[in-house]
């Protein structure tokens, strides 16, 4: 059902039912499905929506009812959820939007039902051989290789990610049955579903699907030892003819500012390279709130360098806000130009390339660089994540402690 579609929808008093609902998008490699948790907030007029994928819980900023469509706004990846409810209260069909552009628009079909908390529900009992572990996973459009984590407990339940060099699939939920594996999450503004199967000699061969805008080919082997290149040794800085007080770039005010201003002087600096649209970035942004809360005073100081989606100033500037007041951040933010890779290192001037979204640099107070980080690998990862965070505190402390 598309989104014009629902204005032929008459009012119904029924409403959604309260609960877990299995959610899902219409792909071209099949459902991709997910968790919705539908509430009422204190028994009133208001509702709530958590979008679920296995650990992880995403509140849905905005939600509404206005009798017949059920709307969920997940502004901070400027994308919705529109929804009608059929007769009964236990079916919702609409269309999953989200921007990829100045003029375009992803849309995908969604339909939700009440009450059924399994992801994929039409696998077999039983599983061969559990692809719990490690593994090497090559991707037909990437040069470089993957790693995959999955963990498959005795039903068949199935949780895991991919790391990459630039960053990791977050938080993927699904099932294991015989030897097929499919794993499926939607955090409001990515879809992404695996499907994969083993083959005869222990390897894997599957398919990725993001959306209905990208497909990928992929195979594994088992490497309990597998590593990826370190994230500080991939992104160069150069600087060149190029200092920070040659960068200037407006405020979300459009003031024009110098990277060079005094007021984002510190006794240590973070230059954090991000995009509102990108899910690493969302993760990263929460540890530069922590950081910037945590060290702030101390002489600490954090700014955002955003590379957004439309090149509209004021659009680009507006879904910045969102995306700072959903995480909490207090910190200045620059909007630095267009997500374009090649034109964001052209724009910077200070790297040999922005490799990853997002990028973060850390600064001697004097604008020297201290070291340069690719990519983030977020709370889905583990043992990975705390590491992270570890590493960026123990780097803070020092350039604070010269």
């Amino acid at each position: 059902m598309s989104v014009s579609a629902l204005g032929s929808v008459p009012q119904s008093s029924e409403v959604p039912a309260t609960g877990i609902w299995r959610a899902w998008l219409s792909t071209p490699g099949g459902a991709l499905p997910f968790g919705l948790d539908l509430g009422r907030i204190a028994d009133g007029d208001e509702w709530r929506a958590t979008l679920v994928n296995g650990d992880e819980r995403i509140a849905v900023p905005r939600v509404s009812w206005d009798g017949r469509t059920l709307v969920l706004d997940i502004t901070h990846y400027d994308s919705r959820i529109e929804a009608v409810l059929a007769p009964g209260g236990a079916l919702l069909e609409g269309t999953w939007t989200k921007r990829r552009g100045a003029d375009s628009w992803a849309r995908v079909d969604f339909h939700a039902v009440v009450g059924e908390s399994e992801r994929f529900i039409d696998g077999e009992p039983g599983v061969d051989e559990p692809l719990t572990g490690r593994w090497k996973v090559t991707f037909a459009t990437d040069d470089d290789a993957a790693v995959g984590e999955f963990d498959v407990d005795p039903e068949g339940r199935a949780s895991g990610t991919f790391l990459t060099t630039t960053g990791d699939y977050r938080f993927l939920a699904g099932r294991q049955d015989g030897r097929r594996l499919r794993l499926s999450c939607f955090d409001g503004g990515h879809a992404f579903l695996f499907h994969a199967h083993m083959q005869d000699d222990g390897s894997v061969v599957g398919d990725f699907w993001s959306g209905n805008q990208w497909h990928d080919t992929w195979t594994a082997t088992r490497a309990p030892d597998m590593t990826l290149p370190g994230a500080y040794e991939q992104t160069r800085w150069t600087g060149g003819p190029t200092s920070l007080a040659d960068l200037t770039f407006p405020d979300l005010d459009g003031v024009r500012r110098s990277l060079a201003d005094p007021a984002f002087a510190g006794k240590a600096r973070i230059l954090h390279v991000f995009g509102s649209w990108c899910p690493n970035c969302h993760d990263a942004s929460a540890e530069m709130v922590r950081l910037a809360e945590t060290y702030g005073d101390e002489g600490l100081s954090v700014l955002g360098l955003a590379f957004e989606l439309t090149g509209d100033f004021e659009r680009d500037a507006r879904q910045v806000r969102t995306y700072a007041q959903a995480h909490g951040v207090s910190y200045p933010i620059l909007v630095a130009g267009l997500a374009d890779k090649s034109k964001a290192t052209a724009t910077l001037g200070l790297l040999d390339r922005v490799r990853s979204y997002p990028t973060t640099i850390f600064l001697h107070g004097d604008g020297r660089v201290h070291s340069v980080h690719t990519g983030f690998t977020g709370p889905a990862t583990g043992e990975r994540y705390t590491a992270l965070r570890a590493r960026f505190t123990a780097t803070v402390e020092e350039l604070l402690a010269e």
